[in-house]
């Protein structure tokens, strides 16, 4: 096994530093609210990681030899195991979770943006762990080592292949001839959008803490809410149509976004983009028929219909798993249509979670293809995505990703209901989790947690939740023995 150990610690070391610089930002919290415990919880991690960073740094020599994709299939799986447990390090000293797995599978749940939460009662939380809680969930909305991207070249290293390992979507585009570019401009665009979204949250009426935590949750789709009741606590129809809007912008790729600020005529691709108008439609469609279902139902009028389904349909959609009502008292179609919503997720390169909708439109237009060989056998009929021809490599990995991301929900339910759980229960425990989603239904909905779930249970989601943000292969390669033998 020839791993680039200098390339692993090197990135390790500078992984313990971004963390620490990270936990800054609550420790400021717990000072300003005077939270003694959690000072102490925040500034005994930050000493570590710094101790930790600084050795590294002191007896590894910067090395200009590029990453290979073998070193950053077994660095990147390993520095998000480490990251989460780094994250949780402040909830077990500081004791509002003192479970280590408890902790480790909350802020797993947070890097991930996941959102799925053991914590019967957020509101007994320090403000400076609700504030990290949230936070965890803005630093691994574009992914943590995306931005490093954009500071590798200061230890010596490039990183294109780690790119394309931790990548958030199927694809991160190449924005300029530099990947560490590219990376820097993604977090400026996703500084600014949080930071306009924490503006406007403000002017309708939130503190700052409030505004900034639920912007975190918004723009990264995480979904971790900060009341028991999450969104529902502010009584606010204006509040939810504007968290359910920026959740809709979220889920859409944000390279898009980028081309649409920088080129001229640049909205022309965003609009023309296939993936972004099946995305819409698929929005748009869902919340017509939740809503009328919930009107037909007698549930809600007209009006709340529409505003409960859109704001319903943009939480699960866009995996971000923010909640303005129990949708799990929802009727049976309502909620099929949830199910249903967690499998697609959002767009490719946006910081959603779930298949991919540029992968399920693939799909669609295999079967497609499929029907009119049928009726035309001698045609040759070629896939095409914005125009572009998918090769039959490009194709075979998407479906087989769809295969594979269904398989491992399936063998993980099996697990799950071992332990005698329902299995709806266990079936969307296991799909939100590995799709980032964060709740599910029965025992799991958005009215509960996941501390009715065992430890090794939890361990299994955890590994779920890491699998699915990394895009299941990246996370899987560790654990085939043939890969380790090739040369890549």
């Amino acid at each position: 096994m020839n791993i680039n150990f200098n390339a692993f610690f090197r990135v390790i070391g500078l992984a313990t530093f971004l963390m620490s610089g990270a936990m800054v930002i609550p420790l400021i919290v717990a000072i300003y609210y005077n939270e003694a415990t959690s000072i102490q919880a925040f500034l005994c991690t930050i000493f570590f990681c710094v101790s930790i960073g600084i050795i590294i740094k002191k007896f590894l020599k910067p090395s200009e030899k590029t990453m290979t994709m073998r070193d950053s299939f077994f660095i990147v799986p390993i520095f998000w195991i480490l990251a989460s447990a780094i994250s949780a390090s402040p909830f077990v000293m500081q004791g509002c979770i003192p479970n280590p797995i408890h902790a480790f599978f909350e802020t797993t749940s947070g890097l991930t943006t996941t959102g799925s939460s053991i914590l019967k009662d957020v509101e007994c939380l320090p403000k400076s762990m609700l504030y990290w809680r949230s936070f965890t969930h803005w630093l691994g909305g574009m992914g943590i080592l995306i931005f490093m991207l954009a500071l590798l070249p200061s230890i010596g290293m490039k990183g294109n292949a780690l790119a394309a390992a931790e990548s958030p979507g199927p694809t991160m585009d190449k924005l300029t001839p530099k990947i560490s570019d590219s990376a820097k401009n993604l977090y400026k665009m996703y500084t600014i959008f949080t930071a306009i979204m924490i503006v406007i949250l403000m002017l309708c009426g939130m503190n700052f803490f409030d505004a900034s935590t639920h912007a975190f949750g918004s723009i990264g789709t995480g979904g971790f809410g900060i009341y028991n009741n999450s969104i529902a606590h502010y009584k606010s129809p204006l509040i939810e149509w504007i968290i359910a809007g920026f959740m809709i912008f979220s889920g859409i790729n944000f390279n898009l976004y980028y081309y649409a600020l920088t080129k001229k005529n640049g909205y022309k691709i965003l609009l023309k983009d296939e993936e972004f108008r099946f995305y819409i439609i698929i929005v748009l469609l869902a919340t017509i028929t939740v809503a009328a279902n919930l009107f037909a139902s007698g549930i809600h009028d007209i009006f709340t219909s529409l505003r409960a389904a859109f704001f319903q349909v943009a939480s699960i959609m866009t995996t971000t798993g923010y909640s303005s009502e129990d949708f799990n008292l929802w009727p049976t179609f309502s909620k099929l249509m949830l199910i249903i919503l967690m499998i697609i997720g959002g767009c490719s390169s946006s910081t959603s979670g779930g298949i991919k909708v540029t992968r399920i439109l693939t799909m669609l237009k295999l079967i497609k293809r499929g029907i009119q060989v049928q009726l035309h056998p001698n045609a040759i009929i070629s896939i095409k995505m914005n125009e572009k021809k998918l090769s039959i490599d490009s194709i075979n990995l998407i479906m087989s990703m769809i295969f594979l991301h269904m398989a491992l929900v399936s063998i993980a339910t099996l697990f799950v209901c071992l332990n005698g759980y329902d299995i709806i229960t266990s079936f969307t425990a296991c799909l939100s989790c590995i799709g980032s989603v964060g709740p599910g239904f029965n025992l799991v909905g958005p009215a509960s947690n996941f501390s009715i779930f065992s430890e090794p249970i939890l361990m299994l989601l955890s590994m779920l939740m890491i699998a699915g943000r990394l895009e299941l292969y990246t996370f899987i390669m560790m654990f085939v023995p043939h890969f380790w033998k090739q040369d890549i």
